[in-house]
C-alpha cells in the first residue's frame, strides 16, 4: 500500500512518485475528509496541551465564572425579587450558567489573537494544511474546556442549594443547549481574534460583550425592564438560552409572554445555529485571507 502524502497545492493528497493531482472525484473528497479531520485534532491537541502547560490561564478561566456565580447569588440575590414568585437562586443558576457559556467567546478571541500576533497562525497558514481546520480545531478545544467549565459550575451551583426539577431527560437537553451557544459563538471568538490586531484590543470588547449579557433574562426577567429595553432583551439570544434551560431545568421562568419567549427551546436552536452559519465561513475566509 503507498503512502499518501500532501499536496501543498491544493490541500489534498498525492500518491509519491507520479507527482500528479489525484483530480476531482468520490477519492480524491475522502482523502480531504481525512486531513480535515486529522488536521482538526492536531489544532485541538495543540490547544489543550497549551492549557496543560499554563495552568494558570485555565484556572482563571474556570474560577470565574463560581466567583460571578457567588458574587450575584448572595450579594444581589437578596434584593431581587422573580416575578410570580419563586426562589431567585433558582432563576438565577441557568441565566449564570448561560451567561458563562457567552462570555467564553471572549476567551477564544484573545487566545487567536494572541497566536495570531506570535506568528503562529502565520506558520499554520504556511503548511499544507486544510483551510477550515484552523477553525474547527480551536473550536473543538474550546468546547472541551466549556463542558469542563460548565461542570464546574454545575456542581458549585448543587453545593449551595440550587436544584434541577425537570428530571435527568430536562437536565441533559438544557445543559445541551448551553453547549450549543457555547459551539455558534466559538466561531464569533475565532473571527474577532483573526479581526483584531493586538490581544490588547481584543480585551476591549468585553466592554461590549458585557452589556449583551446584562441586556437578557440573565438576571432578571425581561417583563420588570422598560418596554423598549425588554423588547431588545427578549429578542437576545442569551435570553432564549436562558429561558429554555429555566425550563427545562424546571427552574422558575418568569417570561413576559412574547412568542420568543413563549418558544425559548425552539429558539434557544435557532439562534446558535443562525450564529454557526454566519460567522463560520466568516472565521475561515478570514483566516485564508491573512497577509503571509
Amino acid at each position: 500500500m503507498t503512502t499518501l502524502e500532501r499536496n501543498p497545492a491544493t490541500t489534498g493528497v498525492r500518491r509519491p512518485g507520479n507527482g500528479s493531482d489525484p483530480g476531482p472525484g468520490p477519492d480524491r473528497g475522502h482523502r480531504h475528509a481525512y486531513w480535515a479531520v486529522v488536521d482538526c485534532w492536531n489544532i485541538t491537541r495543540r490547544t489543550l496541551t497549551h492549557y496543560q502547560r499554563q495552568p494558570a490561564a485555565i484556572l482563571w478561566q474556570l474560577g470565574f465564572p463560581i466567583l460571578s456565580l457567588l458574587l450575584y447569588g448572595y450579594v444581589f440575590g437578596s434584593a431581587m425579587m422573580v416575578p410570580g414568585g419563586g426562589d431567585y437562586r433558582e432563576f438565577l443558576m441557568p441565566g449564570m450558567f448561560a451567561m458563562t457559556m457567552a462570555m467564553g467567546f471572549m476567551n477564544t478571541a484573545v487566545a487567536v489573537v494572541t497566536d495570531a500576533s506570535k506568528g503562529v497562525v502565520d506558520r499554520f497558514r504556511s503548511m499544507p494544511m486544510v483551510p477550515s481546520a484552523f477553525a474547527s480545531g480551536r473550536g473543538a478545544a474550546d468546547l472541551v474546556v466549556s463542558a469542563a467549565e460548565l461542570t464546574i459550575l454545575a456542581v458549585t451551583a448543587l453545593l449551595i442549594g440550587w436544584r434541577a426539577d425537570g428530571g435527568l431527560m430536562g437536565a441533559l437537553g438544557a445543559f445541551g443547549l448551553l453547549l450549543l451557544l457555547r459551539f455558534s459563538l466559538i466561531w464569533v471568538g475565532v473571527w474577532l481574534g483573526l479581526l483584531v490586531p493586538t490581544p490588547e484590543a481584543a480585551g476591549g470588547l468585553y466592554a461590549v460583550a458585557f452589556p449583551l449579557t446584562m441586556i437578557s433574562s440573565t438576571f432578571v426577567s425581561p417583563s420588570l425592564m422598560p418596554d423598549w429595553l425588554g423588547f431588545v432583551a427578549a429578542w437576545n439570544p442569551i435570553s432564549s438560552t436562558a429561558t429554555a434551560t429555566r425550563e427545562l431545568f424546571g427552574n422558575p421562568v418568569a417570561g413576559g409572554g412574547t412568542w420568543v419567549e413563549e418558544h425559548a427551546v425552539l429558539m434557544a436552536v435557532v439562534w446558535p445555529l443562525v450564529i454557526t452559519l454566519v460567522f463560520l465561513p466568516l472565521a475561515v475566509r478570514r483566516f485564508q485571507r491573512l497577509s503571509r
